[in-house]
């Protein structure tokens, strides 16, 4: 069966378009929140600039681009080895000011001259290994964190760390098979289907604290 691509310019039924949401939704947040975490500020700030870098492009784009501003992971190695080296956040954030100034002065080159320079400057192959090594630098921590390497996961209750394994392993399993041998819809909401798997099978195993859900305040 040929694969279901959804083009920017469809128009779903409702009843294809929520899930879709939900499952960019939680691709973002996860993605949004692991980067502050990990670099250690708070993650209401990503959020509130994520959100309002995502309403400024909406606005230049004219909402013809579907897509959110999220934290970048291409970041984290550098800052972390600033921050490993005796420097500290507020001086890696030097870096990331000129790196948008940069930016800014790509985009009038590109306004003028078009995209095709860049796609002679760093073709596909370029992209995937760029892509591969971020995802290389986070591959300890993932392992980590799913309880395949010491140290454990913090999000953990207590006493449950012994099923991380078997639920982080369940959840991606879930998450490929999906991507590979489901059909239909069900096929590119992947994500969304491991993730949902996942959650059910941690509150059955007791790892599910709902406690930090029903004390929590509606703002930050």
């Amino acid at each position: 069966m040929k694969r279901k691509i959804i083009g920017i310019g469809d128009k779903l039924p409702v009843t294809e378009t929520l899930p879709l949401s939900f499952q960019h939704l939680t691709a973002m947040f996860g993605g949004t929140i692991l980067v502050p975490v990990l670099l250690g500020i708070d993650p209401g700030i990503a959020l509130l600039m994520n959100g309002i870098g995502t309403l400024i492009y909406s606005y230049f784009t004219k909402g013809g681009i579907p897509a959110y501003l999220g934290s970048s992971f291409a970041f984290i190695a550098p800052t972390l080895l600033i921050i490993s080296s005796g420097g500290s956040y507020n001086e890696a954030q030097t870096g990331f000011i000129f790196f948008g100034i940069f930016f800014i002065l790509v985009s009038f080159i590109v306004k003028k001259f078009g995209t095709g320079w860049i796609e002679a400057a760093m073709p596909p192959a370029v992209m995937g290994s760029v892509v591969s090594i971020i995802g290389l630098e986070l591959a300890p921590l993932a392992a980590r964190q799913s309880g395949l390497l010491g140290g454990g996961n913090p999000a953990v209750p207590s006493g449950s760390g012994q099923y991380a394994v078997i639920v982080s392993l369940f959840t991606l399993s879930i998450g490929i098979i999906g991507s590979s041998a489901f059909r239909g819809f069900l096929q590119i909401v992947p994500i969304l289907t491991a993730i949902i798997a996942g959650y059910i099978l941690a509150f059955l195993l007791g790892m599910v604290n709902t406690d930090i859900i029903k004390n929590a305040g509606w703002f930050s």
